[in-house]
C-alpha cells in the first residue's frame, strides 16, 4: 500500500487500506499510526489485541510467517462511526495458497482514526482443507454440521 492515509476514512481509503497485492509490502507502522488511535481495540479468531503497538507487531507477525500474503476488498459500506469491508485474504506458507474471505468491521473515534478493528472469517476450513489427510477430515468434519 503506497497511498497516503489519513482520517476520516472514507470508501476509497478503506479500498486503499485493504488492498495489497501479493509481491507489494503491507502498509507501513507509520502508515497504520496514521489511521488507528493509540487504544485501538483489535480481533479475529485467532487473537486480541489491545494498543496501536500491539495491533501492529500482530500485522508484523502474520507478513513474517507467510512468504506472501494479499489482501483484496469486496464491498464497503459505511455508516455513521462504523465500516464494514468484505475482503479476501490469500496466505502463501510453505508453498501453499491459504485463502480466506472475510469481513472487517471498523469503528471510528471522535478523531475519525479507528478505535475498534474486527475481523471475521472462518479459519479452520481454509486453514486445514488444503492439507492432505487433515483436509479430508476437515471436509468431513464440515460435512456433518451442513448435512
Amino acid at each position: 500500500m503506497s497511498a497516503e492515509l489519513q482520517p476520516p476514512l472514507g470508501e476509497a481509503s478503506l479500498r486503499a487500506l485493504f488492498t495489497k497485492p501479493y509481491g507489494a509490502p503491507g502498509p507501513t507502522p507509520e502508515q497504520w499510526r496514521a489511521v488507528y488511535d493509540e487504544a485501538v481495540h483489535f480481533q479475529d479468531p485467532t487473537q486480541e489485541k489491545r494498543g496501536i503497538e500491539a495491533f501492529i507487531l500482530a500485522q508484523e507477525g502474520l507478513m513474517r510467517r507467510c512468504e506472501d500474503v494479499f489482501l483484496e476488498p469486496g464491498a464497503v459500506a459505511i455508516s455513521g462511526d462504523t465500516a464494514f469491508v468484505e475482503w479476501t485474504m490469500g496466505l502463501k506458507i510453505k508453498g501453499i495458497e491459504f485463502v480466506y474471505p472475510g469481513t472487517t468491521r471498523l469503528r471510528f473515534g471522535a478523531d475519525g482514526k479507528v478505535v475498534e478493528h474486527r475481523d471475521y472469517f472462518d479459519f479452520v476450513g481454509p486453514t486445514f482443507a488444503p492439507v492432505p489427510l487433515v483436509g479430508g477430515f476437515v471436509r468431513w468434519l464440515y460435512g456433518r454440521f451442513v448435512a
